[in-house]
């Protein structure tokens, strides 16, 4: 049976609000996934579904469907002084199966986003970003799914956020990066070049995903998503 949901959190950012409001609406590559519309716009405030278009203080976007399906985000964001900014995130909508799990993987993901944004806003603001999402196959979303990758990046219970990694991976070469966040279904990377993100979607019945955001220059989408999904699909061919 299908149930609305409303998610909120306040987070401050390193960041100007203008700065914040750029990278919400047109920089999501850095640090979300793209949001151009198949023709490559960028959202504005003519764009469709745009509710809230007040910079650099409110955003809004909400999608509707059949049956009273909706999807609603809003960002309200408020001068803090010294170049930082508060942000007011609420997501809303409705979730037409298993309530519980869907409720906690938005929630948990969303938490994951919003640091990202502040690791992009900290270190890679205002620069170029490549985008790159990898899924992994089927096999990846059994329950071993998240620790066969953990396994794979050397990475035990000991390693903690702030501590270093230096590992050469299959088809990718060698990852040398700082954990910047880490809970049981979620690990970020960062290195001088890129936000590492890896999703332990097999904790909410999918498989895992991994997505690339690059900041050096001539980085290449399409490498560098073949060369991860070759990795993913390696990892659990067997």
């Amino acid at each position: 049976m299908a149930r609305e949901f409303e998610i909120r959190r306040e987070v401050v950012l390193p960041a100007t609000p203008e700065q914040v409001f750029e990278a919400v609406t047109t920089g999501t590559d850095g640090w979300l996934f793209p949001v151009a519309d198949e023709a490559g716009a960028l959202p504005g405030p003519q764009a469709p579904g745009v509710t809230a278009w007040e910079p650099p203080g409110r955003f809004a976007v909400r999608t509707e469907g059949e049956g009273g399906w909706f999807n609603a985000l809003e960002y309200r964001i408020e001068p803090r002084g010294e170049g930082s900014a508060r942000l007011r995130y609420t997501h809303g909508g409705v979730f037409a199966e298993d309530y519980d799990t869907e409720y906690d993987s938005c929630a948990q993901h969303t938490d994951f986003y919003l640091h990202t944004l502040g690791q992009y806003l900290r270190h890679f603001a205002g620069r170029p970003a490549v985008f790159a999402d990898v899924q992994g196959p089927p096999a990846s979303a059994g329950a071993d799914g998240f620790a066969l990758l953990l396994d794979e990046l050397h990475l035990d219970q000991e390693v903690r956020v702030g501590d270093r990694l230096s590992v050469d991976l299959p088809e990718i070469g060698v990852l040398d990066a700082e954990v910047d966040y880490r809970t049981p279904q979620f690990l970020g990377l960062r290195s001088h070049d890129g936000l590492y993100r890896f999703f332990g979607r097999n904790a909410f019945g999918a498989p895992v995903g991994v997505a690339l955001h690059l900041f050096g220059e001539g980085a290449d989408r399409a490498k560098a998503g073949q060369a991860w999904q070759s990795w993913l699909d390696g990892l659990y061919a067997g």
